[in-house]
């Protein structure tokens, strides 16, 4: 596979990610979701509405989630919008709870390494192409969160998110084997960019760099400094960019940061992507 562009500026601004994303000389066309994470209460270092608007102003763009599969504030349909409004999404856009009522959309994945259906808001019908805006950071299962991430656990509905997790068994939610289930997040991942197949555009910003995801409610503060802002057509690339970014850094923090990364093997993911056929390892990083 051709080597894909991923473009990085080092400012960190809602004018930086706007400048990043028309870099990538795209219009998404029709009706744009906006995948972000709407931060679980008492996070303290997910991406706030204010860096995000400019951006989901400028695709004209509608802010789309789901509900989680865990207990907390965001896991039932009720108690997610609570959050939304809390959080200011909702006072901010337009919001979309993708699976704010069933049934589940079934995305079939014929060539699924470990899972062979996927499990969406049925909500995500209702888009004709999509922003995936995600906060680069830690995660404590995934090793790293970043676009594929969004793409798999993000775009997966209460239900899809623990069939991921459990490799499509659902009594294995927390109990599968690991690899498999970095494999299977692969595989759902696949499954979303096929149904939207040239329709999408990632922009990564690399700031509050925390070991623990914008899901933990009780998330360690972050250990590195902030490094900026990606854009690609391509999620892989631009997850292993992000990665690489962090492994060229001279930040102190940097060490415990990845050894939460490799601890859980979670460049796995990325490997598993590439061997789907969604994305390529090889990337050119064009600094703007």
């Amino acid at each position: 596979m051709a080597k894909s562009v991923v473009y990085f500026t080092k400012d960190l601004t809602p004018e930086g990610a706007i400048r990043l994303y028309d870099a990538l000389g795209v219009t998404l066309p029709g009706k744009v979701a906006v995948k972000l994470h709407s931060g679980e209460v008492g996070n303290q270092n997910f991406l706030r509405p204010d860096f995000c608007k400019p951006i989901v102003e400028h695709v004209h763009g509608t802010v789309v989630e789901c509900n989680t599969a865990y207990e907390g504030a965001r896991n039932t349909t009720d108690k997610h919008w609570k959050t939304m409004e809390l959080h200011g999404w909702s006072r901010y856009f337009t919001v979309d709870l993708l699976d704010g009522e069933g049934p589940d959309l079934e995305l079939a994945i014929p060539d699924g390494k470990k899972i062979k259906k996927n499990f969406v808001g049925k909500n995500i019908q209702n888009y004709d192409s999509v922003l995936v805006l995600s906060h680069f950071k830690g995660h404590p299962m995934g090793g790293y969160g970043g676009a594929l991430k969004q793409l798999s656990i993000g775009f997966a509905s209460s239900y899809g998110k623990q069939y991921i997790h459990g490799v499509g068994d659902m009594d294995a939610f927390w109990t599968s084997d690991h690899d498999s289930f970095l494999e299977s997040m692969a595989d759902a991942a696949s499954s979303v960019v096929k149904l939207f197949e040239g329709k999408l555009a990632y922009v990564s910003v690399m700031k509050n760099l925390s070991v623990d995801c914008d899901c933990c409610d009780v998330a360690e503060d972050p250990c590195m400094g902030d490094i900026g802002i990606l854009s690609s057509l391509d999620p892989v690339a631009i997850d292993r960019a992000c990665l690489d970014l962090v492994y060229a850094s001279k930040d102190p923090g940097r060490d415990h940061f990845l050894e939460r990364v490799q601890s859980r093997n979670g460049e796995h993911t990325i490997d598993a992507a590439v061997e789907l056929g969604i994305g390529s390892k090889e990337y050119e990083l064009v600094e703007l």
